[in-house]
């Protein structure tokens, strides 16, 4: 299908939007997009040492695929069939293949030799018949490094799982290249939205790449942090909306407005982001539901 074929799935006078961030929280992101924008494209975390992700890491040497996979999958047309069969995970007993995701050794097997999956998401974002593109991070693997006290932590499922107040993430290394079509997205997007998702092993992993990063800071885009609807131990239990908005901008991400669930009130202003409170939780009062996010994002935007 041609790229304009797949605009007109979504909104021809909608926004250009950039999501930035990782896992189930970007997915969520990505259906409130749909709802209004013109143009998507996700900038995904490869950062993950766990799981099958991890796995294919350590194996062959490759950025970790599997948020890239979800957001692809996220972006796919309802009704084609690859959407579903490149979530389906190998149960155990799989002889080596136990817990793999099949959309992960899809990503891996067309990363080749360079190892670089830019080229990968977007060979299988036409498989998928995508409406708008996914990309990872950063075009290298990439762990994450965090002080937390006097302790440094290295990797995302021990940044994840430690206790305690993280005072500084950083990238390994520390300058990792990421894809000219990410920064090449957000030079003309309309509006950038960051988030939800872990603090620090999803946003702050894909907008502290330093091209990304400088790309934030440039852009006359809309920049909007969606806060999570709880904070989320123990990465970052017992942070308030405030907490994780200062996190963010104390690694040097901008924001210029930040969106919390909650009841609407007199304005709020924090170090110089406007706070916006509604309702956007699903009925389960688990997950962000994707409709009501879009209303208000789209409002943000002009729509």
């Amino acid at each position: 299908m041609t790229s304009n074929a797949r605009r007109s799935r979504l909104h021809q006078e909608g926004p250009s939007v950039v999501a930035i961030g990782g896992g189930h929280g970007l997915a969520a992101t990505i259906a409130a997009l749909r709802l209004y924008a013109a143009e998507v494209t996700a900038v995904v975390s490869v950062a993950d040492d766990g799981g099958s992700s991890g796995r294919l890491r350590r194996a062959i040497g490759i950025p970790a695929p599997g948020d890239l996979r979800r957001c692809l999958t996220a972006l796919a047309d309802p009704d084609n069939p690859w959407a579903a069969a490149l979530e389906y995970r190998f149960p155990a007993g799989s002889d080596g293949l136990d817990d793999h995701a099949l959309g992960n050794l899809v990503l891996a097997a067309l990363a080749g030799s360079d190892r670089d999956l830019t080229g990968p998401a977007v060979r299988v974002a036409a498989l998928l018949d995508a409406c708008g593109t996914a990309l990872p991070a950063t075009s290298v693997p990439v762990d994450l490094e965090a002080d937390i006290g006097d302790e440094c932590v290295v990797g995302q499922l021990a940044v994840a799982q430690t206790p305690g107040g993280i005072r500084r993430l950083r990238l390994r290394p520390e300058s990792p290249p990421a894809p000219p079509q990410a920064v090449a997205a957000l030079t003309v997007a309309d509006q950038v939205v960051l988030g939800p998702g872990s603090l620090y092993t999803s946003v702050l992993a894909a907008a502290t790449v330093p091209a990304i990063r400088n790309a934030l800071e440039a852009t006359p885009a809309q920049r909007i942090y969606v806060c999570n609807l709880e904070p989320q131990p123990p990465e970052t239990a017992g942070y308030s909306s405030t907490d994780h908005l200062d996190a963010i901008l104390s690694h040097g991400v901008p924001v210029d407005v930040m969106v919390v669930h909650g009841h609407s009130g007199p304005a709020e202003v924090f170090r110089g982001t406007r706070i916006v409170r509604a309702d956007l939780s699903d009925s389960a009062g688990a997950s962000h539901d994707p409709a009501k996010l879009a209303v208000v994002l789209a409002g943000l935007v002009g729509v």
